[in-house]
């Protein structure tokens, strides 16, 4: 039996973390070649019960099927040798995400002072570029090389000598003549206001972010450049930061400001992004914010990141992913999931792993499996593209929360309504929709218990309406008895909710496999 069939209860924790994963990272247990992508329609079980007939699977669609969509996927770490891309470039195609974060890495460019060495970056440009997939490539971190030039991990502080800041120009100068004609979106440092420079201030990033955009437009004026990369919701830093940049009138060159906020509950944190987003209005309205790097860990225990003394499974994270993914949807914001592979950070005294990864890796940075994740992000990819547009005011409404005499009545308070998160799409061309569900209160929990809720939705457009577990792809047909049409509004009666997203959808909108 596949890793990845089993049902998702005990044995979900990462198969016996301690056991298992400990074998992984000494290295005495691990296959030897790589487990495929499971493309059978039952690929992923669980114990969440649906009574509605089951249709099919929704059917994964790769890149080439794909002309556009709010996704991109972290492939960090490059430059650190944390991950290796030979180990998982056949996995990005049939992810269904075109757009790949990675570090440039000036340390690793350029090892011996004024000599630069492509060929790492040139490997891994061009072997994307033949896939149909587009590097986003952030210009990050400094040069050992060089006084006052940075640091190259993570947290490091920003060039600020003059010797160092005229190489940086250099390198950056070289580095877009060397793939303008393959890469056209960049990025500028990553995360400035973390770390162990005290000194990389908010107008000190603003500077750099400057003088690096300037060379990137001279050389590649259609280039599209994203700024700030800011760690958290620093709202006092970014809020100088963009002061700044508004200020030496160099604002609106940038076609995006990014940010990374690790949040248990991957919903809690858009009151605050709503206060960054202002913050960004008061100086360029027209300027979108991109969420630029955020992942939750698959695994509990001594793994290294964000996030990481929770007690994470597979299943949790799969959860945690598409509610960020669908909830940064709903709020009109390009997301990015970090990352496609766990990342082994092999630059200190202990050897971890970051588990934040779509495929399980060892110490070796061996890839090892897709976990559920990659296969719950796979079918938010094969339904959300650009063909969909938000509806900006869903009118609808849901019944008080009802939970069956034999459920699980942890976390319930009765007489309550619990928090849900519903957002809606309508297909540009035939106007059809579907509307995301979840229960919105809580971090993930490994239970998949349901409450039944109904769901009344006005100026809607349906011919058949189906219901779509993410986590699974189970796609069922909502029985005649359980939905109604009047006049525009629709009704649709028992449909099971849980702490992950569902869909009621026009069928047309769902591509099946059986």
């Amino acid at each position: 039996m596949p890793i990845n069939a089993f049902p998702y209860h005990g044995l979900s924790k990462r198969l016996s973390f301690l056991g298992l994963t400990s074998c992984l990272l000494s290295g005495t247990f691990a296959p030897t070649v790589a487990q495929k992508i499971d493309t059978s329609p039952d690929r992923v079980k669980t114990d969440l019960a649906v009574s509605m007939p089951r249709l099919g699977t929704v059917k994964p669609r790769s890149t080439d099927e794909i002309p556009s969509s709010n996704w991109l996927i972290g492939c960090e770490t490059l430059d650190r040798d944390f991950t290796d891309y030979d180990q998982y470039k056949e996995y990005l195609v049939p992810l269904g995400i075109k757009r790949l974060r990675m570090q440039a890495g000036w340390d690793k460019t350029e090892k011996i002072k004024g000599q630069y060495d492509w060929a790492w970056l040139d490997h891994i440009v061009d072997d994307a570029h033949k896939r149909g997939l587009k590097p986003w490539l952030q210009t990050s971190y400094g040069n050992h090389n060089y006084p006052q030039g940075g640091g190259s991990n993570l947290g490091a502080g920003v060039p600020t000598s003059n010797e160092a800041l005229a190489a940086w120009d250099r390198w950056v100068e070289a580095l877009v003549k060397r793939y303008k004609n393959k890469v056209v979106d960049w990025e500028i440092w990553n995360e400035p206001n973390f770390g162990d420079n005290l000194e990389n201030t908010p107008d000190k990033a603003a500077a750099m972010n400057i003088r690096t955009i300037d060379i990137i437009k001279r050389i590649q004026p259609e280039a599209k450049v994203s700024g700030l990369g800011l760690g958290h919701i620093g709202l006092a830093y970014a809020e100088r930061f963009f002061k700044v940049l508004a200020e030496k009138k160099k604002i609106n060159l940038f076609n995006n400001f990014t940010y990374h906020d690790y949040v248990y509950n991957p919903d809690s944190h858009y009151p605050k992004v709503m206060q960054l987003r202002a913050a960004l209005d008061r100086y360029a309205p027209t300027i979108p914010l991109r969420q630029g790097e955020n992942g939750a860990p698959s695994s509990p225990g001594f793994g290294r990141g964000a996030l990481g003394d929770y007690d994470w499974s597979e299943l949790t994270q799969a959860k945690w992913y598409t509610r960020r993914m669908l909830g940064d949807l709903g709020h009109d914001i390009e997301t990015s999931v970090f990352g496609i592979i766990e990342m082994a950070y092999t630059n200190g005294p202990i050897h971890r792993l970051n588990y934040k990864g779509l495929i399980q890796s060892d110490s070796t940075k061996r890839a090892i499996r897709p976990k559920m994740a990659y296969y719950a992000v796979q079918h938010v990819t094969s339904i959300f593209d650009h063909t969909l547009e938000r509806i900006p005011k869903v009118e609808h409404t849901h019944n008080r929360s009802y939970v069956p005499a034999n459920a699980d009545e942890v976390s319930y308070t009765p007489g309550t309504d619990r928090s849900l998160a519903v957002y809606g799409y309508r297909h540009k061309t035939s106007g059809k929709q579907l509307f995301t569900i979840w229960s919105d209160e809580a971090i993930p929990v490994e239970s998949n218990k349901t409450r039944t809720l109904t769901f009344t939705f006005t100026n809607a457009r349906f011919d058949q309406p189906v219901y779509v577990d993410i986590i699974t792809g189970g796609v069922y047909t909502i029985p005649a008895n359980q939905w109604k049409k009047t006049g525009m509004t629709y009704t649709f009666t028992d449909i099971p909710v849980y702490d992950a997203p569902i869909l009621i959808a026009d069928k047309s909108l769902i591509k099946t496999q059986n």
